[in-house]
């Protein structure tokens, strides 16, 4: 077997060996599989949420997490971040400043989130659907860079590529290309340890645009808008619920991202096509 990427920690992923069927043909198969674990958001002590993660880039998830779900306003609130291994999961131990704190306790939280869950922890109407920001107008996004950004993008799921189980968000930029990848097995996990990883560097979130290999749900938008994400391709379908957020929020939705299609659904005026610039 091809050997297992250094980056990719061996609490990402099991081994095991497990019966094969090819049509009638049979075998015994060593194969890689994705890990699950709970993991544990702590700030200042007082745990938040329980999440079902791959307990990979864990730093930047808790970062991500804490941005995307309006606890801190800019990744300097994080005053610490431990990640701490325990017996049946893991703790992301955060520090946070007194007045954040103060607001995270009103939220009433503390619940478990499942590993496809985008409503972790809500326990009243507005608290799960929150209005999405304002995002600015961006760039504009050629569609030919697009369709070659998801095929490069599918190169750079190193846990993907070994394990076939998780989905991944990811980073264009108009020089760089796809810089930067992160995977869970949850999509909005994922997107939360991009948004993470991304906010340390000091990113321009009004310069790139997000790719994710999963439906554009309603979570995916609004995390994407609460940092000035404006345009989102997602792989699969869009829902109506995300759709209107979108349309709201002024981001570009876009989904059936595969190959050289895709349906842009809303604020179509950030991806060019060739038959537009040649007019």
């Amino acid at each position: 077997m091809d050997p297992v990427p250094e980056e990719l920690g061996w609490t990402s992923y099991r081994t095991g060996t497990f019966d094969s069927w090819r049509g009638p043909i049979h075998s015994r198969k060593q194969d890689y599989v994705a890990e699950e674990v709970p993991v544990v958001l702590v700030y200042n002590t007082i745990p938040h949420v329980v999440m079902l993660t791959t307990p990979l880039n864990l730093e930047d998830f808790g970062l991500g997490f804490s941005l995307t779900e309006d606890i801190i306003r800019h990744p300097a609130e994080l005053l610490s971040v431990k990640v701490v291994q325990r017996a049946k999961g893991v703790e992301v131990r955060m520090q946070i400043p007194e007045a954040r704190f103060d607001n995270l306790h009103g939220k009433g939280k503390n619940m478990t989130g499942r590993t496809g869950c985008g409503l972790c922890g809500a326990t009243t109407l507005e608290q799960a659907i929150r209005p999405a920001r304002r995002v600015c107008d961006g760039s504009i996004l050629d569609a030919a860079l697009l369709s070659r950004a998801f095929e490069a993008m599918q190169q750079q799921q190193a846990l993907n590529l070994l394990t076939g189980a998780v989905h991944a968000a990811a980073w264009l930029e108009p020089e760089r290309g796809i810089a930067m990848v992160r995977e869970d097995v949850g999509r909005h996990n994922a997107l939360d340890k991009l948004i993470g990883a991304l906010a340390r560097t000091g990113c321009d979130f009004s310069a790139g645009w997000l790719l994710v290999t999963s439906r554009a749900s309603y979570e995916m938008v609004q995390k994407a808008a609460s940092v000035g994400i404006s345009l989102l391709a997602a792989i699969s379908a869009p829902t109506a619920l995300a759709i209107r957020l979108a349309d709201e929020c002024g981001l570009t939705l876009v989904g059936f991202t595969r190959n050289e299609n895709h349906t842009i659904y809303t604020h179509p005026f950030r991806l060019q096509h060739y038959q537009e610039s040649a007019a």
